[in-house]
Parts: structure tokens; sequence; C-alpha cells
């Protein structure tokens, strides 16, 4: 699993997220993966994922091909990016749709956090779509990392970029699934 933070505080979003890759109970650190990167650039847009690690790459070729019709400044803008990107994961990448009856829409099963100058946004699997005002966190770590973050957030000496360190450091720090270093990026946001 993967933990991926956003924070928005003064004019300022950041994104972090660790690097750690799980493969049953091996764990597959920076020093071993070159590619450990769990934080895109797509456009202007900053995607965290968490979930399979495959996801990653898929996000990657799709947007590539893709990246010109890829809208993410609102929700619903976002929404549907993702709802075009839901049927080439099922059409292009493969992704089995079944995951529990009982669930009202099929599954992307993914989780992502983005942040552009628009605001910190988040997608959960069944492409529930959400604009965060202070900071938000997805992942096996996000409990320990959504902590941190409400405890360190009124603190005025501590930046979005700070605050977002700390979250995932504090995640690495007691989740098994989160391994430092960490990625982090900022942006200035926009003034509406």
């Amino acid at each position: 699993m993967s933990t991926v933070v956003v924070v928005r505080k003064a004019g300022v979003g950041a994104i972090c997220a660790d690097t750690l890759t799980k493969w049953g109970t091996v764990k597959e650190s920076a020093t071993y993966v070159q590619n450990h990167e769990k934080i895109l650039q797509i456009g202007e847009t900053y995607i965290g994922v968490t979930g399979p690690a495959t996801f990653k790459l898929i996000l990657r070729d799709y947007f590539a091909e893709n990246g010109g019709e890829a809208r993410m400044e609102t929700p619903a803008s976002i929404f549907r990016t993702w709802n075009r990107l839901h049927r080439a994961l099922k059409d292009r990448y493969f992704l089995l749709g079944e995951e529990d009856k009982e669930d009202a829409l099929e599954s992307s099963r993914i989780d992502v956090l983005l942040l552009n100058k628009h605001g910190i946004f988040g997608v959960a699997a069944h492409r529930t779509v959400q604009e965060f005002s202070r900071f938000y966190a997805f992942g096996s770590g996000a409990e320990y990392a959504l902590g941190a973050m409400h405890a360190l957030y009124d603190d005025p000496a501590l930046s979005a970029e700070q605050i977002a360190r700390r979250a995932t450091e504090a995640a690495a720090e007691f989740d098994d699934s989160t391994g430092l270093p960490l990625q982090c990026h900022t942006v200035k946001l926009a003034t509406n």
C-alpha cells in the first residue's frame, strides 16, 4: 500500500507520498526500485496514487495518450475525466470490475489525491470526487497522517509542505506499508 497526503495552507498546496512498495511481505524500497515514485505529473496536476503499483503505470500510459482531454479544475471536471479513465481501465487495461455485489457502482480500485493550482482533491475507488479545504490522506498510513496534520495544521510557523512532509513521516514511522524516502511537490494556488 502507500500513504499520500495533500495540504492547502496560505496560498500554497503540497502533495507528499512515501516510496515503499510491498509484494506480500517483501518490502521493495527506493534503494532497490528505481521507479518508486507514487506522484505523477500530468500537465499541471500532480496525482498521488495508492493501491497496486500497476496503477501508476496505467495512469502514466493513459494520460500520455489522453492528457489533452483530461480536465482537473473542479470536482465535476475530475469526475468526467475519471469516468472516461474507468472505461479505459476496463477496455484497455483489463480491470476486473467485480468487487462486491453489494456495491452500487463498479470500483476503479484506485484512490488518488490531486494537487494543482485549482486546489487539492481526492478521487476514491467508486469515483467519488471531493475537494478539500485544508488537508487529507489516502492509503494504509492515512490515519497516522491525518492525525499528524490535524495536530500541526494551525501552527503558524509551519508551511503546507512542512505539514505534508511531517504527516508522511509519521505514517512511515507507524505504518508497516509506508516507507521513506518521501516525494513532495508544491504549487502556488490560484486566488479566486
